[in-house]
């Protein structure tokens, strides 16, 4: 599954309304496994099931291929794109080439002038008491590291990271499903920021690769592992 366009290219083209509650109810279900990659569907299917006219499913459709997650097949339906693991390697590097070049402007300034982001990152990392809530954490661990590829000062940076970002969230928040990885993120966390504000600029750029990795390969594994499952209790449902 490959994606494309951002969320903010996505608002400024689409209405509120009915199509985008089916949108956002499709999105939901691809990003839950309720609809599982692979799948085949037609817009018949999912008007009965929403009770709606195919209609503003057409258009929830359309908007959900044009991001990459689905694809129309003539005459035969449409399918959720299979995962493309491959595809989300690559963006996992670039991800990392950003981020490490981020923190290594970071480490550069002194600390009288160190941006106000890294300021309010330490407060929520280190000084606050953690979250518990996974899916809550996984959001501002989006955050934060969107933060720190904004507080380097590049904005054309800043916007490819974003805009990968929302590409890798579908897989990225599995990460956050266990409760070891939200304590492990809250101490990696806090590690990559006190590195920056010491100006520790080969240990900050250590302990975010490794940051980045362990969750890409945990990601992985857990990716696998709900696919599988999902896909034997898909098939226990539907005997052939």
């Amino acid at each position: 599954m490959q994606l494309t366009g951002s969320k903010s290219s996505r608002s400024k083209n689409r209405p509120e309304g009915l199509a985008e509650r089916i949108y956002q109810q499709l999105k939901d279900d691809i990003f839950s496994f309720r609809l599982l990659p692979g799948d085949r569907f037609s817009e018949n299917d999912i008007a009965d099931r929403m009770e709606v006219s195919r209609t503003p499913v057409r258009q929830a459709l359309f908007w959900l291929e044009h991001e990459g997650y689905v694809e129309v097949f003539f005459r035969s339906g449409w399918q959720v794109r299979p995962f493309d693991f491959d595809f989300f390697e690559q963006l996992y590097d670039l991800r990392i080439v950003l981020e490490l070049e981020a923190v290594k402007r970071l480490c550069a300034l002194p600390p009288a002038v160190q941006p106000l982001q890294l300021a309010e990152l330490k407060a929520f990392w280190i000084d606050q008491p953690p979250l518990e809530d996974g899916q809550l954490v996984s959001r501002y661990d989006e955050e934060f590291h969107m933060k720190l590829v904004a507080a380097a000062g590049n904005a054309e940076m800043a916007r490819i990271h974003r805009e990968l970002t929302e590409k890798i969230r579908i897989i990225r928040r599995l990460d956050f499903t266990k409760g070891e990885r939200v304590n492990a993120t809250y101490k990696e966390h806090a590690g990559i920021l006190l590195a920056i504000i010491q100006q520790q600029t080969e240990e900050a750029q250590r302990q975010l690769h490794d940051h980045i990795a362990v969750s890409k390969a945990e990601v992985r594994k857990i990716t696998l592992h709900m696919l599988h499952r999902a896909r034997a209790e898909s098939d226990a449902g539907n005997p052939s």
